[in-house]
């Protein structure tokens, strides 16, 4: 695969289309040790050495990056409103990074960044069936008889009823404070309607005050990562997500 380039440069982030011709034309990258005739010059990232500024600049196709959702951003690339999950990504070399999927503002978690626009698609299908997990406190008792009724598939409003979820009772205690009882839960679902354990827990009168995704298909969410913070997914991990999305 050969590359122009400024797109090269472009693309690590090493500035604007515009700003990389400036910098090739003011002799600040090297080419195999040779400054380039100019910014349409091909060359191929997997023989070629780029310096930018005395730096070696390695170029990657795709980039796969954990980040833990903290709330009161929103899942998107731009808003108007609020900041969104890539506001927080200050090292992030390229442009077109994107979160896959999506988690509502109020709610925190695992959330997988990349530009690997097939490998997105794969992971979102509903045919695909990829689980995700999700901790949840619940405002009530949840008991058996919710057990169920998510195992069994709930109508929350749409065309079809949800596919069956499965959900686990981790503890249930009543808060002196708020004098409710607090039911702390994990389910996992396979598809990813809109406000989903939200909406499934409404179906059964109950009410969600706090929901955090703690792992999609096979990547966990890194219990080292506080909220706002990053990291790079590794070879295995990026291994194990490209398997997932392909059964």
């Amino acid at each position: 695969m050969l590359l122009r380039l400024d797109k090269y440069l472009a693309d690590m982030g090493a500035g604007t289309r515009s700003e990389v011709k400036q910098y090739i034309r003011k002799k600040q990258v090297l080419v195999n040790g040779i400054f380039p005739k100019g910014p349409e010059q091909k060359v191929d990232p997997c023989k070629d050495q780029v310096l930018f500024q005395g730096t070696p600049i390695t170029y990657e196709k795709y980039e796969y990056f954990m980040f833990y959702k903290p709330q009161g951003c929103v899942s998107a690339v731009t808003d108007q409103r609020y900041p969104t999950v890539l506001d927080f990504m200050k090292e992030k070399n390229r442009k077109d990074l994107f979160p896959v999927g999506r988690l509502d503002l109020d709610t925190e978690g695992l959330l997988l960044i990349t530009n690997d626009g097939p490998l997105a698609h794969n992971l979102l299908a509903p045919r695909k069936h990829v689980p995700k997990i999700y901790y949840a406190k619940i405002a009530g008792n949840v008991s058996e008889k919710e057990v169920e009724l998510f195992a069994e598939g709930l109508e929350i409003g749409e065309k079809h009823p949800t596919l069956p979820a499965e959900l686990k009772i981790l503890s249930c205690k009543e808060e002196p404070i708020q004098n409710t009882w607090i039911s702390e839960i994990e389910l996992t679902i396979m598809e990813g309607k809109f406000h989903q354990v939200k909406r499934m827990f409404e179906a059964v009168g109950k009410h969600v005050v706090y929901l955090k995704r703690i792992s999609m298909g096979p990547l966990k969410l890194d219990e080292l990562l506080q909220p706002g913070e990053y990291r790079k997914l590794t070879d295995k991990e990026i291994q194990l997500l490209k398997e997932s999305g392909q059964c």
